[in-house]
């Protein structure tokens, strides 16, 4: 039977829980801080520009007075920045009840992280990777936490190249780099659940896609950009996935929620399935391997 679709009125109440959010000043990332402050969590914003951010947070105050949001700044692209903020982080908070590696760019100019990394697989898995990993301690001793990751229906055009994650032996195809750093997301999804599963105070690991959502990540694509006023859905509908990954009590590890209609791109957030190539246990410990290798964190 079919039942009815999920909302934010889905949500329940989030008094008492600390929520971090990567790329929380525009997009997916904002309108889901802007949610989760309504429902009572503390927000931890965690971004690159904090003028921005200050900016949204001041306009959630202003509309919701009792919004607790903290923001703070992080660089993905910069593994020194992502240890700073960590470390601060845990002086803090003795507590990280949802972590939301949203933050995300896509189809852009070649370019390389800080650390020489591919700058779509830098910042959209390995800046997640490090920052998951440096923070796996307080989620462990935090009960029922939880950690959503924000993949993409473009993972379906994913195919890593591990001999050359960084694009220095092949011409750059940023729409490539793009799909191969979404099918990234997966992999290390579906690996945090089997290298959790025997631990009792593990996370739950979700993974979210928002199927084709008008944001600012199609800025650098013309013809997404185009397309995008035609095609895509609200942005409080491309939210709605992340936040049901966030907050579902029913969920479980492992799951992946995303829209189902047209072909994935639009609709109420439901469980989808990955494609075949994302569910490959080698390569997912082959991705989890050479993660710890570049980035130096150990799980």
């Amino acid at each position: 039977m079919r039942t009815h679709n999920w909302t934010t009125e889905n949500i329940p109440d989030q008094k008492g829980k600390i929520v971090l959010i990567t790329g929380a000043s525009s997009g997916l990332g904002k309108e889901a801080t802007k949610v989760l402050a309504i429902k009572n969590a503390s927000i931890i914003m965690a971004v690159r520009n904090t003028t921005k951010a200050n900016a949204v947070a001041a306009e959630i105050k202003n509309e919701f007075p009792n919004a607790k949001i903290d923001v703070r700044s992080l660089d993905l692209t910069d593994l020194q920045s992502i240890k700073s903020f960590a470390i601060a982080f845990e002086k803090d908070y003795k507590n990280l009840h949802i972590l939301i590696n949203n933050a995300g760019i896509m189809m852009c100019p070649f370019s390389k992280t800080k650390d020489g990394f591919e700058i779509q697989m830098g910042t959209n898995h390995l800046g997640h990777f490090a920052l998951t990993g440096l923070l796996m301690p307080l989620l462990l001793s935090t009960n029922h936490s939880r950690v959503v990751i924000t993949s993409s229906v473009a993972h379906k055009s994913g195919d890593i190249n591990f001999d050359d994650l960084n694009w220095e032996k092949r011409k750059y195809k940023t729409n490539n780099a793009y799909s191969d750093s979404k099918i990234a997301n997966l992999y290390f999804l579906y690996e945090l659940v089997r290298k959790f599963k025997d631990n009792e105070n593990a996370p739950i690991f979700t993974a979210s896609h928002p199927g084709w959502t008008k944001t600012e990540l199609d800025r650098h694509s013309g013809l997404a950009s185009f397309l995008g006023n035609i095609v895509a859905q609200t942005v409080q509908m491309g939210t709605l996935p992340t936040l049901r990954a966030a907050t579902d009590e029913s969920a479980k590890s492992g799951n992946y929620y995303g829209p189902t209609k047209l072909m994935e791109m639009r609709g109420f957030p439901e469980l989808v399935q990955s494609n075949k190539l994302s569910h490959e246990i080698e390569k997912a410990k082959k991705l989890w391997d050479l993660s710890e290798q570049l980035t130096k964190i150990r799980y």
